[in-house]
């Protein structure tokens, strides 16, 4: 779904309505122009990644893992892009999700 404007807070409400009570789950990423550095791919996605994980009351053993055990290593290493990328597929197989992604242009 494409909007323009102030539209993606609309297109929010809706998706929250649509998606409250069912195993679904609604992510919201706003992109800042003067945040240019911070808004990487690895920083986007782990949002993203991180607002699934709080909103579900199930998560998989295979995400929980992944990220004790990156908490254990040395120094407490942050997931990569390749891990954040597997722990969004994992959950997004198991349940609906929408990603609403503003500010692209």
């Amino acid at each position: 779904m494409l909007t323009r404007g102030g539209d993606s807070s609309l297109v929010v409400d809706i998706l929250y309505d649509k998606t409250r009570g069912r195993n679904a789950a609604l992510t919201c990423f706003y992109f800042d122009f003067a945040a240019q550095k911070e808004q990487s791919a690895i920083n986007v996605l782990g949002s993203l990644l991180k607002q699934m994980i709080n909103g579900t009351g199930n998560i998989p053993d295979e995400i929980r893992r992944t990220l004790r055990d990156q908490k254990e290593t040395a120094g407490g290493r942050r997931p990569q892009l390749v891990d954040i990328v597997k722990m969004l597929r994992l959950i997004t197989s198991s349940q609906g999700t929408y990603m609403c992604i503003d500010a692209l242009d």
